[in-house]
């Protein structure tokens, strides 16, 4: 499920309304559905950009200057990519804060949400619910059984489609509070979940970080601040902001820790 928004409209290799194979259930399934889902979510002007910014990377990518981003005293790079093109998304900032998780990483490692395997080759395994890909185990997180623990569990944009963009009754809020105690069950001692959600896509994953009841035991705040550059800010900077404005999807992302449940 952990797709970035552009990649839920339009296919990498074809440029017309058609989404990848191998996804069901979900509330944009069939090519109507998955246009007025995207119009719902981000607006029929998207449904007009897209198609435009995808056409354009291979002209712009090469043309744009390296930036970086100040992560935890760190700098890293920003990342750009043709595939959902990372250049014009947060995806800029959450590959390389995943890549410099898996660096620190030394044990098992479980990516929730196949999005990594996308921008290079990885060894770690793969969870996701309905993406199929090679070495990718369409499980739902919250009923897998493995007696597999793990040093990180890692996520990107994923936990905020939990019971939002899926075909599942009940309260978003409840099932995302439900997966993430079905991975810090699956952490070894000394483990961390550690997942990237955007702010202002889910309200009520939004109300869970505002009144502090998403139960991370460490946060930090990303806030865009121009087309391809990024600050890391306290919450109270984050909090509130809108997505899609003023910058086309996210426009502040929540770095989430969880330790392993003792």
């Amino acid at each position: 499920m952990a797709r970035c928004p552009q990649h839920w409209l339009v296919h990498k290799r074809s440029l017309c309304l058609v989404w990848g194979v191998g996804v069901k259930g979900h509330l944009y399934s069939g090519c109507a559905g998955r246009v007025q889902w995207f119009a719902k979510r981000f607006g029929w002007v998207e449904v007009f950009f897209l198609p435009l910014r995808i056409l354009a990377s291979r002209f712009v990518v090469p043309f744009l200057s390296e930036r970086h981003f100040e992560f935890r005293g760190d700098q890293l790079p920003c990342f750009y990519a043709h595939y959902n093109v990372t250049w014009c998304n947060e995806r800029a900032v959450e590959v390389p804060l995943a890549r410099w998780y898996l660096e620190q990483a030394k044990g098992s490692v479980l990516e929730v949400g196949h999005v990594l395997g996308h921008y290079g080759d990885y060894t770690h395994l793969v969870l996701d619910k309905y993406e199929t890909a090679e070495s990718v185990l369409n499980e739902d997180i919250t009923h897998w059984k493995t007696d597999r623990r793990f040093e990180l569990i890692l996520s990107i944009s994923t936990f905020e489609h939990i019971g939002f963009d899926d075909e599942v009754d009940g309260a978003s809020g409840d099932k995302i509070k439900v997966a993430i105690a079905a991975c810090r069950a699956l952490l070894q001692p000394g483990g961390r979940l550690v997942f990237t959600v955007p702010l202002g896509y889910n309200p009520e994953l939004d109300q869970l970080i505002e009144e502090g009841q998403l139960g991370h035991d460490r946060g930090w705040f990303l806030l865009r601040q121009g087309p391809r550059e990024w600050r890391e800010v306290a919450s109270h900077q984050a909090i509130g902001a809108r997505f899609g404005r003023p910058y086309p999807f996210a426009n502040a992302l929540l770095v989430a820790e969880f330790d392993a449940i003792q």
